[in-house]
């Protein structure tokens, strides 16, 4: 009797699916998520500065049994979890870092470090993958392969003079040794309602190039400008011809956004400046488009200040993205385990954005899918914008943004073996 007991037992196991076994893994971490998540948000850290942040990783995956490399493109943390397997190897990225933005939450987790605030998500990225490294972990043998989860530090974009994301940690050698064959990665997204995916092939999120513009004229007194060169006039010619480019020189068909985002000039109503300063960015869907939207740019430039007798410099410098590019076989072939897992209905293709990501490097390295969990709930007032005070999410995406991770990674090892 206690034979057929234990017959009948496995073979009920055996008959379920590997979501059905995912989804009471994850069920049974829904708590410790909640935990990780708050944890994280609680405790935010900027670029390049993520000490604590990155210390708690490291701890949490040592302690699952996994080989762990810290300091990696800084504060960066990298895992391996071999399975009981042969099988290829695949990665999982999530990033660390929070923003200098101040919270409004009232909630017992909010931010205890002033002007600190993960508003981004990245809070919830980390337990996401923290919580599929647990997941996974405990199904090990049954993994076919080897799964590396990487932990990114400044994906903000590393402070000025400081080299740091995902750059540095390629650098690093972070893609090798082993070599992942591909790579996946999620970003909550506040567009989107709980429980959705938005997803797209090809591009998926813009480039983004950071600029500094100086226009120098010749400094004199306001009640005789033309003793003098008007820094604030040529300024103003140049922010007007350099929004011509994306008007009249880009392919209407073609995404892209060049903005000025900060002027500064002056300092007295009677002194006709000799400098303006500006900074902006620009946001394209393609690497040709990018490069000469750059090269108009100076031509631009160089005629507006030709024609005011002024000068200019123009540097791009800060954080600077590439085109985050969905490999279109590996994103059709993850698209059914997606389906399976959160239902038809709530896997959506959506139009890129003009976010960017600098998920885009590893994806110039291996192929890569990069795709949106929502985290909206209009019931519950979660409604705020990335990178605001009002930016949270609805806690309840985390379950399945775990269950899909996991079986994302299973499923590719799966079909690759």
């Amino acid at each position: 009797m206690r034979i057929l007991f234990i017959l009948l037992a496995g073979s009920i196991c055996f008959s379920q699916s590997r979501e059905e076994r995912v989804a009471k893994a994850a069920g049974a971490l829904g708590e410790k998520l909640l935990e990780l998540r708050r944890d994280f948000h609680m405790y935010p850290e900027l670029s390049n500065r993520e000490v604590r942040t990155g210390k708690v990783i490291a701890e949490k995956l040592r302690g699952l049994g996994l080989e762990v490399k810290t300091g990696v493109g800084r504060n960066g943390v990298v895992a391996l979890l071999k399975g009981g397997k042969p099988g290829p190897v695949v990665a999982w990225r999530a990033d660390m870092d929070a923003l200098p933005v101040f919270s409004n939450s009232e909630k017992a987790w909010k931010s205890k470090n002033n002007g600190v605030h993960h508003a981004c998500g990245h809070d919830a990225h980390m337990a996401i993958g923290l919580a599929t490294a647990e997941l996974l972990a405990g199904m090990r043998d049954q993994i076919p392969g080897t799964i590396k989860f990487i932990f990114q530090p400044a994906e903000e974009g590393a402070p000025k003079g400081e080299e740091g994301g995902a750059a540095l940690m390629i650098k690093e050698g972070v893609l090798e040794n082993p070599r992942p064959a591909a790579i996946f990665g999620l970003h909550v997204f506040s567009p989107y309602p709980a429980g959705t995916v938005g997803y797209s092939s090809g591009p998926a999120m813009a480039s983004a190039d950071t600029f500094s513009i100086a226009i120098r004229g010749k400094q004199v007194h306001g009640a005789m400008p033309h003793m003098g060169i008007d820094a604030i006039s040529v300024a103003a010619q140049c922010i007007s011809a350099l929004q011509t480019i994306r008007s009249r020189r880009v392919d209407p068909m073609e995404g892209m956004v060049l903005s000025i985002g900060s002027i500064h000039g002056g300092n007295r109503s009677n002194i006709i400046t000799g400098e303006v300063k500006m900074e902006g960015t620009i946001r394209t869907f393609s690497e040709p488009t990018r490069e000469s939207v750059r090269t108009m740019m100076k031509h631009t430039l160089a005629g507006c200040t030709a024609a005011g007798d002024a000068s200019f410099t123009l540097d791009f410098d800060g954080a600077a993205y590439p085109v985050t590019v969905n490999d279109p076989k590996l994103t059709e072939e993850s698209l059914p385990q997606m389906r399976r897992v959160l239902g038809e209905a709530n896997i959506i293709a959506t139009k890129p954005t003009t976010g960017a990501e600098d998920f885009s490097y590893f994806q110039k390295v291996i192929p890569g899918f990069f795709w949106f969990l929502g985290v909206r709930n209009e019931k519950l007032g979660i409604t705020g914008a990335h990178h605001t005070p009002e930016f949270d999410i609805d806690e309840a995406a985390l379950l399945p943004g775990l269950k899909l991770a996991s079986n994302q990674l299973l499923d590719y090892l799966e079909r690759h073996r």
